[in-house]
């Protein structure tokens, strides 16, 4: 059974988050989540990523929240098992098979550093390799893990454009 994934990201500053918190977005929606929650209201965010959806296809959503721990107590309060990707975590390998397993999972991803309640209270703090990395591959990699690659081949409803495999050139 595919588990219910929403993405937290954690802090969103505007101008100099804008182009990182977009790859996000675009990655959470591609990889196969439903949503993310924003810690701060961006109009343009919100815009590209309608954009994105009426051309490509699905229904992501982008929820604005400026309070973290609000979205986290309501992500908990609705059964989401809540995992914080990080390099200082519990290895991937080892817990992957355990995470998917859940029904609902709530990804934390950090944009500015994350305070030490974010480690606390989480239930997992899953490392994606143990160097600085950013929280694009880290979230791109942890979906795929989650959900065995199969993301890769799914077909978004209502979709105008569609990327053709091709070996050369672009379709």
């Amino acid at each position: 059974m595919r588990p219910e994934v929403v993405v937290l990201r954690y802090g969103h500053r505007l101008v100099r988050d804008a182009r990182v918190t977009t790859h996000c977005c675009l990655v959470a929606r591609a990889f196969g989540a439903k949503e993310i929650i924003i810690n701060s209201e961006d109009k343009g965010l919100l815009q590209r990523i309608e954009t994105v959806n009426k051309k490509w296809g699905g229904k992501f959503k982008i929820i604005f929240e400026p309070d973290w721990r609000k979205s986290f107590k309501k992500l908990k309060n609705n059964g989401f098992t809540i995992v914080h990707l990080t390099m200082y975590g519990e290895p991937i390998n080892k817990l992957e098979e355990k995470i998917r397993k859940e029904k609902k999972i709530g990804i934390i991803i950090g944009s500015q550093k994350v305070e030490p309640a974010v480690y606390e209270e989480s239930d997992y703090n899953i490392s994606i390799g143990s160097q600085p990395h950013s929280e694009i591959a880290a979230l791109a990699v942890f979906l795929d893990r989650l959900f065995n690659g199969k993301e890769l081949e799914k077909k978004f409803p209502n979709a105008k454009l569609d990327a053709t495999k091709v070996r050369k050139g672009k379709k």
